[in-house]
């Protein structure tokens, strides 16, 4: 599996989710037929993988997390729908003394 950055080819979305959320980031790949979208916040990292033909495969979940977040999926919230799933990780605060 390779994820290819595709974040040129969709400028209006990234415009969008910048202007009206607390994205700070917001990077889109393809992996395959599958369009994963990464959204970083200040407090939380969330991304979506979306395939318009068929459900996203366990497989693929595990390898978009080990590769854009260093993480497995015991560490985020996962949200399965209808051939898409959000995954949602909360960041740890630190305390300012």
């Amino acid at each position: 599996m390779k994820l290819i950055d595709v974040t040129n080819s969709h400028f209006d979305l990234v415009r969008e989710q910048l202007a009206n959320t607390d994205a700070s980031i917001v990077k889109v790949f393809s992996l395959g037929q599958t369009t994963v979208i990464y959204t970083g916040a200040p407090t939380h990292e969330d991304i979506i993988l979306l395939n318009r033909n068929r459900r996203v495969k366990q497989n693929e979940i595990v390898f978009v997390l080990n590769k854009l977040l260093q993480l497995t999926v015991d560490d985020v919230e996962v949200m399965p729908g209808h051939n898409f799933v959000e995954l949602s990780y909360i960041k740890e605060q630190q305390d300012a003394f």
